[in-house]
């Protein structure tokens, strides 16, 4: 899936990503507050049916979301701050069963 040119340095390759179902219902959900909606965009988008499109809506659903707080700065602008939770960080033993940072 990538396409092979050459130029003065040498050949070069650009990799091909054809999009998701995933990113087809982020971007559904930027759109549309209503899981019915957000399938049918979805589904548009990526040429699936309505239902295979929110199957995947409703297992994304599941997954946890990213909490939006508004600040409001010196001036009085609100201002939207997203707390996102990180994956806590795996320790790998090594061969001698030590564990490794």
């Amino acid at each position: 899936m990538s396409e092979v040119w050459n130029t003065k340095y040498g050949p070069r390759r650009v990799r091909h990503d054809p999009p998701v179902i995933a990113e087809a219902i982020a971007a559904a959900q930027g759109l549309s507050d209503e899981p019915a909606e957000q399938a049918e965009i979805a589904a548009s988008l990526m040429g699936v049916s309505v239902e295979e499109a929110l199957a995947e809506i409703k297992k994304a659903s599941t997954r946890r979301k990213p909490i939006t707080l508004t600040s409001t700065d010196r001036k009085g602008m609100a201002r939207a701050v997203v707390v996102e939770r990180r994956p806590s960080r795996t320790l790998v033993m090594n061969r001698a069963g030590v564990q490794r940072p």
